[in-house]
């Protein structure tokens, strides 16, 4: 428009405001005051969705702590606040991608017509302020850990489509990126250093790190494809019907969920504890895999619904009840609670039950390890009727007594591999239980295994028609 001014074909009106339209730091009518120093954990670390009528506040926050300013922001736009407990700690800004990038374009594989058909599977940090007061080691990182597990599904609910890639921009004069890097996004080059002027670019002589980080491990295979990207295939999981659960009476989960003891304090509670335990756990048994998912769940229910929940309101727990009080309960004895009510429901009683453990994904806190969980779940059903955390001193062959011992398994018979193959194990299972086991013996127990390999087939096979 303006080159067809120039030529004399168009008029445009007279300018407003000279100048960029986005305001630098320290240019606001405004000041924001800065807070209390905070240097240690006050409370648990917490990320949510701010709402664009909440913005201004943090947008005087960005304008006088942030060295590019405020974020003026069009297109698809997320923004996230950080919580220590109940103190505001930081904000996220996320945008549309960079029409242009290089490196990230290299790290990629894109050529430019598959760049502009994917570019909306990009999301850009556009702004990361920890405000100046908050002095906590390791704080960055984290943030960006928690927000980056949410991103793709945000996005998604918000705009209809996932994101695929993460991308941000780190200006070497001023930061090293370590926080990136401690998050575990992947430096992939630098800038050439221009910045965008009207129509065209200008070398400004400050490149810029580029990082990226890949939300999902199938994202550059997707984002390289020459044709559009095929939705993901996942493997179905059961849906359970939940007009045919049994919530109520003796055996019901809403009177078993009693059970558990509420931690909080009873001035100010708004939704009884067994209310929110029992829609949580609807939730979850209808695929809700975060707080946000159940905090959604459970806002589609409707007044005659959380009745039913025994909810004294006609409004569902936000959120952020979801994550204070299930952070606060005693997760053993939820566990415990809801394992007997899935095991007494059961229509056949686990006549095959499989013992596992596995490393909870993302549960890592800095260099401490990553809680482990050994559970027990029906074959046939896939339902998990007992788990429990194994202590970092130990392994899960001592807990498999604490770990089956509430359970009537009487008839039953329990897989488990070879870690398990253990005599005390076995005679647990028989003797105490009056269960049969199905264990996997491997050459790491050569006596053992020697001793098997010399039995005839008809020892131990139920086809040959010789055992008695």
């Amino acid at each position: 428009m303006e080159r067809l001014e120039r030529e004399g074909r168009w008029q445009l009106p007279a300018r407003r405001r000279a100048g960029n339209f986005r305001k630098k730091a320290g240019a606001g009518s405004k000041q924001a005051v800065p807070g209390a120093p905070i240097t240690e954990r006050g409370g648990v670390l917490s990320l949510r969705l701010i709402a664009r009528e909440q913005r201004s506040g943090w947008q005087e926050k960005l304008r006088a702590f942030h060295y590019l300013g405020e974020a003026a922001m069009v297109g698809e736009t997320l923004w996230y606040v950080a919580h220590l407990g109940a103190e505001p700690v930081a904000v996220l800004v996320w945008g549309v991608a960079a029409l242009r990038n290089p490196p990230r374009d290299r790290y990629v594989g894109w050529d430019a017509p598959t760049r502009i058909a994917r570019l909306s599977l990009v999301a850009n940090n556009a702004r990361f302020l920890i405000l100046p007061w908050v002095r906590v080691p390791n704080l960055a990182s984290q943030i960006l850990a928690l927000n980056l597990r949410r991103l793709s599904a945000d996005w998604m609910q918000a705009y209809g489509h996932p994101v695929r890639l993460a991308e941000t921009f780190v200006d070497a004069t001023r930061f090293r990126g370590t926080c990136y890097r401690a998050a575990n996004w992947h430096e992939v080059g630098q800038t050439r250093g221009y910045s965008r002027v009207g129509a065209g670019y200008a070398a400004n002589g400050r490149p810029k790190r580029v990082f990226v980080y890949a939300l999902d491990r199938h994202a550059r295979a997707e984002l390289s494809m020459p044709c559009e990207p095929s939705p993901v295939v996942r493997k179905k999981k059961p849906v359970v019907n939940m007009e045919l659960l049994p919530m109520v009476g003796a055996s019901g989960l809403f009177e078993r969920l009693g059970e558990v003891i509420d931690p909080r304090k009873a001035r100010g509670v708004r939704h009884p504890m067994r209310s929110v335990l029992a829609i949580a756990a609807c939730a979850v048994l209808s695929l809700s895999r975060s707080f946000a998912e159940i905090a959604q769940w459970a806002a589609e229910l409707g007044p005659e619904q959380l009745r039913r929940f025994g909810s004294r309101r006609n409004d569902a727990p936000s959120e952020r009840t979801f994550r204070r009080v299930l952070g606060m309960l005693d997760a053993s004895a939820l566990d415990r609670v809801i394992g007997q009510w899935a095991e007494q429901n059961c229509e056949e009683l686990a006549r095959a039950l499989a013992i596992d453990g596995k490393a909870l994904r993302g549960s890592a806190d800095g260099d401490g390890k990553p809680v482990h969980l050994f559970a027990a779940l029906l074959h046939a059903e896939g339902m998990v009727v007992a788990q429990m955390a194994v202590p970092d001193k130990t392994n899960e062959i001592p807990c498999v007594k604490e770990l089956l011992d509430p359970l009537d398994l009487h008839d039953t018979v329990v897989t488990a591999d070879a870690l398990h193959t253990q005599t005390e194990t076995a005679r647990f299972l028989v003797e105490d239980k009056g269960a049969d086991y199905v264990f996997t013996v491997k050459e790491n127990q050569p006596t053992l295994y020697q001793a098997l390999a010399r039995l005839p087939r008809r020892a131990f096979s139920p086809g040959t028609g010789n055992h008695q």
